[in-house]
């Protein structure tokens, strides 16, 4: 399949650390691709220097072919490229639809006229026409909000019920669950999802699993941070492993999750929790 995203030789240095070591991946158009590794092991940097966050000491990232290196986060929401948060960030005193509507912003076409400083034109003459809206900006707003309460949709009840409320109100998981909305609002080529399952419970992981499985069935190319590892058993087409910077493993589920130097990366930096997963989910057959 063809790449949409091609990273090569990508190296961020902090000091003496080097917490991307020379990494190279690629991403096919359609693809689900999961980025693993124990805490430290560079994989948010990855997302940074991906998302024009960070700028990288070396190397290259490809989009659609075209060099995109260390340009801003803004540019790259209009080519197409929308992220998630490992810790989230959503508008705490907006409402969740006007959080999912901020996501939109870059696909707004329709302008509004200027009014302001129109020699010979009154005060009460300027506000009138700032609140007058061309009937192309009223079509444009009404159907970016028609598409925002779809996305919520997607969510269930979980967000619909909620969609009038301020994000400061809502759980940690429903926060999780705005900012992938948000994301989604953007029409993304590419969805980067850092740690989306982050501090949710088992039921809220599996609803949370069964909505990525829907966007990859119908297309959406996803690059994946998680940690739970049967989940991205699960929904990867290909996984990709960092240790300490540097990619260590590459290939199909089965592949990585049977391979020595991952199981030992794991082992190696004490996350028993995850070693014992990782261990349980090569041992046992993973549901389709």
């Amino acid at each position: 399949m063809p790449s949409l995203l091609e990273i090569r030789g990508l190296t961020r240095r902090f000091g003496g650390l080097t917490a991307v070591n020379a990494v190279d991946l690629q991403v096919g158009e359609g693809e689900l691709l999961s980025v693993i590794g124990p805490n430290g092991a560079g994989k948010t940097t990855l997302f940074n220097l991906v998302t024009g966050l960070d700028r990288p000491d070396a190397g290259q990232v490809l989009f659609d072919g075209q060099d995109i290196t260390g340009l801003p986060a803004q540019q790259l929401a209009q080519r197409g490229l929308a992220r998630t948060f490992q810790h989230g960030r959503v508008f705490a005193n907006l409402s969740v639809l006007d959080n999912v509507l901020v996501g939109a912003h870059t696909r707004l076409r329709a302008v509004k006229p200027r009014v302001g400083g129109v020699p010979g034109l009154g005060a009460l003459a300027e506000l009138a026409l700032a609140l007058v809206q061309p009937a192309a900006v009223r079509r444009e707003e009404q159907a970016l909000r028609d598409e925002a309460h779809a996305i919520i949709a997607l969510f269930g009840e979980r967000l619909t019920p909620r969609t009038a409320h301020p994000a400061y109100s809502l759980s940690y998981a429903n926060r999780r669950r705005v900012e992938i909305a948000r994301a989604l609002a953007l029409r993304p080529r590419l969805l980067l999802l850092d740690e989306p399952t982050a501090g949710m419970n088992e039921s809220e992981t599996a609803e949370m699993l069964e909505i990525i499985r829907g966007l990859k069935s119908r297309g959406q190319t996803i690059l994946l941070i998680e940690h739970k590892l049967d989940l991205v058993m699960q929904l990867s087409d290909r996984v990709v492993v960092l240790d300490d910077g540097r990619k260590i493993a590459e290939g199909l589920p089965d592949e990585v999750r049977n391979d020595p130097a991952v199981i030992e990366a794991y082992l190696g930096h004490r996350h028993v929790g995850e070693a014992h997963e990782l261990r349980q989910v090569s041992e046992e057959a993973v549901p389709a």
